[in-house]
């Protein structure tokens, strides 16, 4: 049997893949197209070391490697993408931006407060700052 033929086939998991990670919005379609890769330079090693007839079996040994990769990136993959599942109820991977911290407080979940991040940490005596103000410049100026 020719090398083209699984290297073909190799080739094009690969393009499916990576047409996968960058189209799609779900995060369960983007979990199938990287399995994709990863399966995709499996058949690649394979057929690379059986083309160089390697005597230790190298594209073999690689591919163990890949396998036990992948199990454990779906394992942990899933099991993100269910948390966030059940706390969003979609598994947008665009909507997932909200999940870092926002600057000014659990008040705010959209955007960084402008006027919070204005306050000095030592306001005057006579104004009275926001906690979450107060705690954003205590940060700030710790960094």
């Amino acid at each position: 049997m020719h090398a083209v033929y699984p290297l073909l086939l190799g080739a094009l998991l690969f393009a499916i893949g990576l047409y996968g990670v960058l189209a799609r919005r779900n995060a369960i379609t983007v979990l199938m197209a990287i399995e994709l890769l990863l399966n995709a330079v499996t058949i690649n090693l394979v057929a690379f070391g059986s083309l160089i007839r390697d005597q230790f079996n190298i594209g073999q040994v690689f591919t163990l490697f890949i396998i036990t990769i992948a199990a454990a990136e779906t394992g942990l993959g899933l099991a993100i993408v269910l948390m966030i599942f059940r706390q969003r109820g979609n598994a947008d991977i665009d909507g997932q931006r909200q999940l870092a911290e926002p600057l000014g407080g659990p008040a705010d979940e959209t955007q960084p407060s402008a006027d919070a991040a204005a306050l000095p940490p030592d306001a005057e005596a006579g104004e009275k700052a926001e906690p979450t103000a107060q705690a954003l410049a205590t940060t700030e100026a710790a960094r």
